[in-house]
């Protein structure tokens, strides 16, 4: 280890800022995590050995504010700084700043950074490499008219992209022109609230093809090798949520091909570090640049897994001057790895994403299975990051074997109250098309629409979750203890036929359990059918109880009103009933509801409009992406209850409108 390098500080949260500081203990060197006001209790911060307050909750105030990053180093020593992904791990500026300071940055050079930097000069430098690119233009300082004009040349469908970014903030297809304007309007502000920078290209859209790309690697001594390819065509809003490495579709000359079009791209901007050149595949096999991800990528971890190696400690290594640790002809791909991005959403709605409480956070400990997670029990999803948990991930000796150990880890993956992506996740491995290995970016809207993305309840299943649930806190109840002496068993009636009773509502639907508490920790379950229990051991984190035969182990976590129970028949969260519930709040007629937590960033109605049914009544921002508020039906405005730059809370009231007949 070159001694330059002693004390690192992450600048980033969440799951990636765990993974780094994993790599950074294994070197042997010191570690410094920063955090906004809503991290001063995440698993980074407590993980790192010093950790420094940078901001208040938004990123712009905190995770995006150069000058108090800074600082966070000169305050502890540090004398390097690793970005991550996301955030600043991307601007140049910062990179630049960070080498002024006196300190190592852990990322490529700042004119690398530069250069691709903006997808508009970084396709000009690729095609003068040779490096086929996709047919588009850029719209810096055009005109809406111009703009148009550009699109037109192109061809419809087209991609609006920006600039400065990626993740699918500020992208939007465009299918005909009459969509054209909304959606550059949209996707700029999305761009400017999540990058800084509003600039957006414009390309042609291609309807199915395949997200492909290579990881790179430099150094300063003028080497730059590949690591082969990762498959990334499962997306949502344009970001992905399954990768694999190899791609099934990758042949042995085929990644040669893209591997020698990535290294030439490194060489062409000067490249040492970690990277990404990605490229998208169309049917025939022709492959086209997109770009070049200055950073370490989300999905790294299928790279490490089929190649054996440790990209952050890489980075680490060469960001101190060391030359890369293998030669192109020594890098081994073994086996087939694929990783699925946990997160905290609602697929049916169009992948809305959730905020609240993770209550319960259990990973089941599998060989050849990994979990890269930003949250434990008791973390809270808030409003002002990207809504992902963690990575699982998986890896095998052969791609079916991978698609198997990834579902079971998915699957034994205790999580909740909080609502999450897991199931959806599970519908995608249980595809009969993804066991093909027929996969392209608009998978899911071809092979899973909006009624599949959930998992059908079982209310045998629901029964069964909420006996456990009743019988836990039966127990919960005889541990805090009451009126009558310990000797008493818990449940004890002095006319012994009339029995207890526990509801729940789940998944929308009122489940009831009624039980007799017998000596031995046994219990008669009323109702059709009856059946009978027996508690074999019962704590503060779950239940093992046998149900008419069939012993199993639940893992229970209470929350606020909420109570999540997880075991082999999966996971559920109930709410459990008052005996005495309050009265119902009113249902506001033609009421437009905040369906999540966010800020107001555009209203386009005022009191007496009258609007048709999915006119778009206002904009609201969440987590780093914006939502159209829309007409549920025909009607006149009648009330306009929030303004511009306003926080919402879940199911407060924005517009009041009332119906009329079309």
């Amino acid at each position: 280890m070159p001694p330059a390098i002693r004390k690192v500080l992450v600048a980033n949260r969440g799951e990636i800022a765990r993974r780094i500081l994993r790599t950074v203990r294994a070197l042997g060197l010191a570690s410094v995590a920063v955090h906004s006001d809503a991290d001063a209790r995440a698993p980074h911060v407590v993980e790192a050995d010093e950790a420094v307050r940078i901001g208040p909750a938004p990123g712009r105030d905190s995770y995006l504010a150069m000058d108090r990053i800074l600082e966070a180093a000169r305050a502890t020593g540090a004398d390097a700084i690793h970005p991550g992904y996301g955030f600043l791990s991307e601007n140049h500026e910062f990179a630049a700043r960070v080498a002024q300071a006196g300190l190592v940055f852990i990322g490529p050079p700042v004119e690398a950074i530069r250069r691709m930097g903006s997808k508009i000069g970084a396709k000009e430098i690729m095609a003068a490499a040779g490096v086929p690119v996709v047919p588009g233009a850029s719209l810096a300082d055009l005109p809406l008219k111009e703009s148009l004009a550009a699109a037109r040349d192109i061809g419809f469908p087209i991609l609006i992209k920006a600039s400065a970014g990626g993740g699918g903030k500020g992208m939007r297809i465009v299918r005909e022109e009459a969509a054209f304007a909304e959606a550059i309007a949209t996707a700029r502000r999305e761009a400017e609230s999540a990058f800084g920078d509003g600039t957006l290209l414009i390309e042609r859209y291609f309807d199915a093809p395949r997200h492909v790309e290579i990881q790179i690697f430099g150094d300063a001594h003028g080497n730059v090798i590949h690591l082969g390819e990762r498959e990334c065509s499962i997306q949502r809003r344009y970001q992905k949520i399954v990768e694999e490495a190899p791609s099934p579709a990758v042949d042995a000359a085929l990644r040669g091909r893209m591997g020698e079009a990535a290294v030439a791209a490194a060489r062409a901007i000067g490249y040492v570090g970690a990277g990404t050149v990605e490229f998208i595949v169309d049917r025939e096999g022709a492959f086209y640049f997109l770009e070049v991800n200055t950073r370490l990528q989300v999905e790294h971890p299928v790279t490490e897994a089929v190649t054996g190696l440790d990209l952050v400690r890489w980075q680490i290594l060469v960001a101190g001057g060391a030359a890369l640790p293998l030669a192109q002809q020594e890098v081994a791909l073994r086996g087939h790895a694929i990783e699925a991005r946990l997160y905290a959403e609602d697929p049916a709605a169009d992948f809305l994403p959730a905020t609240g409480a993770v209550a319960l956070w259990r990973p089941l400990d599998l060989p050849g299975v990994r979990y890269d997670s930003g949250v434990e029990a008791g973390s809270e999803v808030g409003v002002h990051y990207d809504p992902l948990l963690a990575k699982v991930i998986a890896h095998a000796p052969t791609r079916d074997e991978a698609i198997r150990l990834l579902r079971r880890a998915l699957a034994a993956l205790g999580v909740g109250p909080i609502m999450t992506n897991r199931d959806f996740l599970l519908a995608v491995l249980d595809h009969q098309a993804f066991a093909a290995g027929a996969l392209h970016t608009h998978f899911i809207e071809q092979h899973l629409p909006p009624e599949t993305r959930r998992a059908a309840r079982t209310p045998a299943h629901d029964r069964i979750h909420a006996i456990a649930a009743a019988l836990w806190e039966h127990a919960a109840r005889r541990r805090a203890g009451g009126p009558l002496p310990q000797s008493v068993p818990s449940g004890w009636r002095n006319n012994r036929w009339r029995a207890q009773d526990a509801s729940y509502v789940l998944g929308g639907e009122r489940v009831e359990v009624r039980y007799v508490a017998e000596p031995g920790d046994g219990f008669v379950i009323e109702g059709e059918p009856p059946a009978r229990a027996l508690v074999h051991a019962v704590d503060t984190r779950g239940i093992a109880v046998e149900i008419d035969g069939v012993r199993r182990r639940f893992a229970v976590a209470a929350i606020r009103d909420a109570l999540v129970v997880h075991g082999p028949l999966g996971t559920a969260t109930l709410a459990p009933v008052p005996r005495f519930p309050p009265a119902e709040r009113e249902d506001l007629a033609g009421g437009c509801l905040a369906p999540m937590t966010g800020i107001i960033r555009e209203v386009r109605v005022k009191e007496g409009d009258a609007v048709e049914k999915g006119a778009v009544l206002l904009v609201l921002e969440a987590m780093k992406m914006e939502h159209q508020m829309i007409a549920r039906d025909v009607g006149i405005v009648k009330q306009v209850r929030v303004e511009v730059g306003q926080m919402v809370d879940p199911d407060e009231v924005l517009v009041v409108v009332e119906p009329r007949e079309a």
